[in-house]
């Protein structure tokens, strides 16, 4: 190698790692380190809690939760096996707190010997934010249609009477099934109007169902949707009217966002 080859070498060696050097720099300005996110341990591969979360329903009491319909008995849902069971008797559940953004993870089973067909067939239904009084709220549709038709913004991961899930991901009766909900609570002026809509994303047994979907109101079974002013609120399990068998509820547990 003669001396003018060996500078060249030096050179475009110099040059190499100049370039680099103002890479590395240039890609260090959109790179930062604080605040660092919260640490949090996850739940047991059997979808247990993760450490942040709310308990709503671990299998062993209902402190938690209250009746929507006030009685002398304030007679409340039954618990079974370590399981919630829907007493239709009692009325709708709901949690004593409130919430506005959060993701839950709640499981749910249709009892295996489910009768009934269309809307009476294991009919239930989770309101991510309860209106009072009762009045309902913005309901994500549990249903058993595992081969049982119906109204497809009515089925099993619809948001009842606005939007029809992507998939049908149920499981046959029997089985326990799972939701996890990414909610978004809506935002109101103080003189009512919306200043945002509401947003949900449901996966439904791990399937994604619901994907950012944006809200035009609440979910009545008659009438058009409509927002009402009403933020944090509770969550909300429909103790349907149909006739056929009660649905069970378990591992309920929440983040707030």
């Amino acid at each position: 190698m003669n001396q003018k080859t060996f500078y060249c070498l030096i050179f475009t060696a110099f040059i190499s790692l100049a370039v680099h050097g103002q890479q590395k720099a240039a890609a260090e300005q959109a790179e930062y380190y604080s605040p660092a996110p919260k640490v949090i341990t996850p739940g047991s591969a059997n979808f247990g809690a993760p450490s942040d979360a709310i308990i709503l329903f671990d299998g062993k009491n209902l402190d938690e939760w209250e009746t929507t319909r006030r009685s002398a008995s304030n007679e409340k849902w039954t618990l079974v096996d370590g399981t919630m069971l829907v007493n239709k008797k009692s009325g709708d559940f709901q949690t004593k707190r409130k919430f506005k953004d959060f993701q839950l993870h709640i499981e749910y089973r249709i009892p295996a010997d489910i009768t009934g067909s269309g809307q009476s067939r294991g009919n239930s239904g989770i309101f991510m934010a309860a209106l009072p009084g009762g009045s309902g709220g913005y309901e994500l549709q549990v249903l058993d249609n595992y081969n049982n038709s119906t109204y497809v913004n009515g089925q099993a991961g619809s948001i009842y009477k606005q939007n029809p899930p992507m998939v049908n991901a149920c499981l046959p009766p029997g089985e326990w099934q799972r939701y996890e909900v990414v909610w978004i609570a809506p935002r109101f002026k103080a003189d009512g109007s919306v200043e945002s809509s509401a947003r949900v994303t449901v996966f439904h047994n791990g399937l994604l169902v619901q994907n950012d979907l944006v809200l035009t109101g609440d979910t009545p079974y008659l009438g058009n949707p409509e927002y009402k002013m009403n933020s944090p609120s509770p969550i909300k399990l429909q103790a349907h009217g149909d006739k056929s068998e009660p649905i069970s509820y378990r591992n309920i547990w929440l983040r707030e966002l």
